[in-house]
């Protein structure tokens, strides 16, 4: 199929939407970062701002000229290497990775460093919706144990990223993991009930055990389990960056202090162009704006949902059911967050959050819910002709 083909078949309402909700991230990041750039790390102001633009740039590109002309059907190709080479990182990381922001989370590359764990988010999402798609489809005989071949690689993925230890993206890769697995369509026998609250208690456990304050959390994770009345501990570490998110948002009540005037910027947010984003947006733009922004993202997640349920295919519609649900735990965990409604956990937002490996998948994941918008429409429109 010609990539014009495509394009033509793509949901363009999302494409707008996410291209907006970038540069509208982009903006803010310049914002938000001028000041850390200078005073913190010595650079220009508009040093991530420059940085995010070729992040994105770079994943619009591939996700026009790659995805977009790559079918669904042959990511089973790919799939076995990328989820060794996810192991691998994971692994390279808790051996021999430096510690950054408290965690073995990133990995260097001089020019730019990759976070491994936000592509595992990714490509548990594809490998999920790839292999109960198969087996849904066929119709010859399956051990009952295959259904727990990609949980057990999953539990794996999660301990890795425990270990590191990254608390919030070990409890989206659960999530993600837990809900998409509980959104696919098998048959309703004992069997599978049982897999099912099986996967239920063992993210729960998983849960339970990581806000327990486990000893594998660093003090400084422990600490933040006391999230509530976070004003009460302004000196400490884990009540300052929240106190002064609410300080930011109190600041710019409905209407905002205008782009670029944040006080809160001014070193007193830690990572105000990173996790703690929202705060400046609404600090600068205002209420309205910020519950603007809120309702875009509800109907970006509309119009993924609605592809989902056209999908002709499970594998595709459990890919974009995990692209749902990735995008959705990442907003709900940073906005509670914040809110101090749970432990603060360094979750971006999607699209506004600097960061290079962040912006890349949730891009890349737009594209590929867009290639199955088309490929839905190209499948139903062959339906209709052989009909006739």
């Amino acid at each position: 199929m010609k990539s014009i083909n495509i394009f033509s078949k793509i949901d363009k309402p999302l494409l707008i939407m996410s291209i907006i909700y970038s540069i509208i991230g982009a903006v803010m990041v310049l914002s938000a970062s001028s000041i850390s750039a200078v005073l913190q790390y010595g650079e220009a102001p508009y040093y991530f701002f420059v940085r995010q633009i070729i992040f994105i740039a770079v994943s619009y590109f591939i996700g026009f000229f790659v995805i977009l002309r790559t079918p669904v059907k042959r990511y089973k190709r790919y799939l076995p290497l990328a989820l060794l080479g996810v192991l691998g990182l994971l692994v390279y990381l808790l051996l021999f990775g430096d510690v950054m922001n408290g965690a073995k989370s990133w990995i260097n590359l001089g020019l730019f460093t990759i976070q491994p764990s936000e592509f595992a988010k990714t490509i548990l999402i594809v490998y999920m919706g790839v292999f109960y798609g198969d087996l849904l489809n066929t119709n010859r005989q399956t051990s009952k144990y295959a259904f727990f071949i990609p949980l057990i690689y999953s539990i794996i993925v999660f301990m890795l990223v425990v270990l590191q230890p990254d608390l919030g993206n070990a409890l989206i890769i659960a999530g993600i993991v837990f809900l998409v697995f509980m959104s696919i369509p098998f048959k309703k026998d004992q069997v599978i009930r049982a897999l099912k609250l099986v996967a239920g208690a063992l993210a729960v456990v998983g849960i339970v055990f990581i806000l327990s304050g486990a000893p594998f959390l660093t003090e400084m994770q422990r600490e933040r389990l006391t999230f509530k009345e976070p004003c009460t501990r302004y000196t400490d570490d884990t009540g300052y960056q929240v106190c002064n998110g609410f300080i930011a948002m109190h600041n710019g009540g409905l209407f905002g202090k205008g782009f670029g005037n944040s006080t809160q910027k001014y070193m007193y947010l830690p990572e105000a162009y990173n996790d703690m984003i929202f705060p400046i947006v609404v600090e600068e733009l205002g209420l309205i704006v910020a519950v603007l922004i809120i309702i875009g993202y509800m109907f970006i997640l509309y119009r993924i949902i609605k592809i989902a349920k056209n999908s002709l295919l499970v594998r595709n519609s459990i890919i974009c059911y995990g692209v749902a649900v990735y995008m959705f735990l990442h907003l709900v965990i940073n906005f509670c967050g914040i809110l101090a409604l749970i432990p603060l956990t360094g979750v971006p937002v999607p699209f506004l959050s600097y960061g290079g490996s962040f912006i890349m998948n949730m891009i890349f994941c737009i594209f590929i819910v867009e290639r199955i918008c088309a490929e839905n429409k190209i499948s139903k429109t062959k339906l209709e002709i052989s009909k006739m």
